[in-house]
């Protein structure tokens, strides 16, 4: 293995690889499940449009801060090395931490129960949650079932497929990208052909809309939004990452946005407002209502492609922050090992899919997620926030400077900041308990900070 004072990733992925990791990393089954709540808080067809407008906007304008951030620092990490040089090394950890314990391993868990929930439609008992073994890891009981066996033997293999390389993970990424996105075009296009047949659109209330209820709206669907910085986290290995990756940033999330504004159009125009309101499904109602009995098994099929796109990328992405902190020595130094033949970082990979695979078997992914939530947005609002730091700091210009500043960063902190806000206000104690599971990695950090000088110390003495 390579010494991590020395590691270093290759160059091998293009704008297009790049922007199939944001558009993966994206898109999952959120899109089918999310805007039954939005309709509950915006009921009205031009505001849930709108609504989804407004957040793609914010999204775009994240993406276009961040790719100034990438192309002044083109390293692997994302906001990490971002936070680092704005604020710090314990707030650029502390971001990092949150990816490992809960951002990145937390959604892959999830992820992987929903490719066996969804097989299970297809191949009956996958998803089985009856226990075959059940143990004690220290405090954590973990349960062995068909279902977490389906789950962590996916997690482990997408794990294996980035293992051996960028040429090989590149390849299976945007196979099933390509997958995904057919699949959706080919659901909304079709779907708008059979809806035309059958008169006006089922969604056509238009009752007035309270401001607070828009804001309120914003939650979810920027959640459903979150993602579109996924190819910062692989800057390291894009070819000409000053040009390409802000090129990767707005391709992946131009296609998202009209996507998930296509998929809505599509919603509104064949699912009542009796059954959109509050439908934890609107996407698999809207498939039975175009396709009949048949639409369970299309579904299914559908959403293990996207779950699997979903996975690979977040699989690519998650271990290049671990990466980056572990070669400037605030995590475990041997996340910062690249592998002598693939390149990769392979103990990082195998690391976050071993977290991953615990959190299946304890089923404690559910309440991270839900803890920790609001920190993927605050942690991205802050990455925004230092674009400002380094436009004042920066000793050189960067090629590519972000359209709208300082308005359109300054919008996107802005909300990001009082989504934080509102849910620590209106969701006190997973809030709290959130903040715990953040700040649960400080003792962790100057642990490894302390580790390390002691080994410098050594290693001085000996020399």
């Amino acid at each position: 293995m390579a010494s991590p004072a020395r590691a270093s990733l290759e160059r091998r992925l293009g704008p297009l690889d790049a922007a199939a990791i944001v558009i993966s990393n994206v898109i999952g089954v959120g899109i089918f499940i999310t805007p039954g709540f939005v309709a509950t808080l915006v009921p009205n067809r031009l505001a849930i449009l709108g609504v989804w407008v407004l957040g793609g906007s914010l999204a775009f304008a994240g993406a276009l801060a961040y790719a100034e951030l990438s192309a002044r620092q083109p390293e692997a990490g994302g906001e990490y090395v971002y936070l680092r040089e704005a604020f710090g090394s314990l707030a650029a950890f502390l971001t990092g931490w949150t990816s490992f314990v809960a951002g990145f391993s937390g959604a892959i868990a999830a992820g992987g129960v929903g490719i066996a929930v969804y097989l299970n439609r297809l191949v009956p008992g996958a998803g089985s949650e009856a226990p075959l073994a059940a143990w004690h890891i220290g405090p954590l009981a973990v349960t062995l079932s068909v279902r977490a066996f389906v789950a962590i033997a996916t997690i482990f293999a997408l794990a294996l497929i980035q293992i051996r390389g960028v040429g090989i993970g590149r390849v299976v990424q945007n196979s099933l990208t390509t997958l995904k996105v057919t699949a959706l075009v080919a659901f909304v296009v079709i779907g708008f052909i059979v809806a035309g047949i059958s008169g006006n659109a089922a969604y056509a209330t238009e009752a007035p809309v309270r401001s607070s209820g828009l804001l309120l709206a914003l939650v979810p669907v920027m959640f459903s939004y979150t993602g579109w910085n996924a190819a910062v986290y692989v800057a390291e290995e894009i070819r000409q990452p000053v040009k390409n990756v802000p090129r990767a940033l707005m391709i992946g999330t131009g296609v998202t946005v009209a996507l998930y504004l296509a998929l809505n159009a599509l919603y509104l125009r064949v699912v009542p407002q009796e059954q959109f309101a509050g439908a934890t499904a609107v996407g698999e109602v809207a498939a039975e209502r175009l396709f009949g009995s048949t639409a369970g098994v299309l579904f299914a099929v559908v959403a293990v492609v996207i779950i699997l796109s979903s996975l690979s990328a977040m699989t690519t992405a998650g271990p290049r922050v671990y990466f980056a902190m572990a070669r400037d020595g605030v995590f475990v130094p041997a996340a910062a090992r690249v592998h002598p033949r693939y390149r990769t970082p392979a103990v990082a990979i195998l690391a976050q899919a071993a977290w991953s695979s615990l959190l299946v078997l304890s089923g404690t992914f559910e309440q991270l997620l839900t803890y920790t939530g609001f920190g993927v947005i605050l942690f991205s609002a802050l990455a925004v926030l230092s674009l400002f730091f380094v436009r004042r700091t920066a000793k050189q210009d960067a090629v590519f400077r972000a359209w709208g500043y300082p308005w359109a960063p300054a919008l996107f902190c802005i909300v990001g900041f009082a989504i934080v806000a509102n849910t620590i206000v209106e969701a006190p104690g997973p809030s709290r308990a959130g903040l715990i599971v953040m700040a649960a990695g400080i003792p962790i950090y100057w642990w490894v900070k302390k580790t390390k000088r002691a080994e410098g110390k050594r290693q001085r003495a000996q020399g």
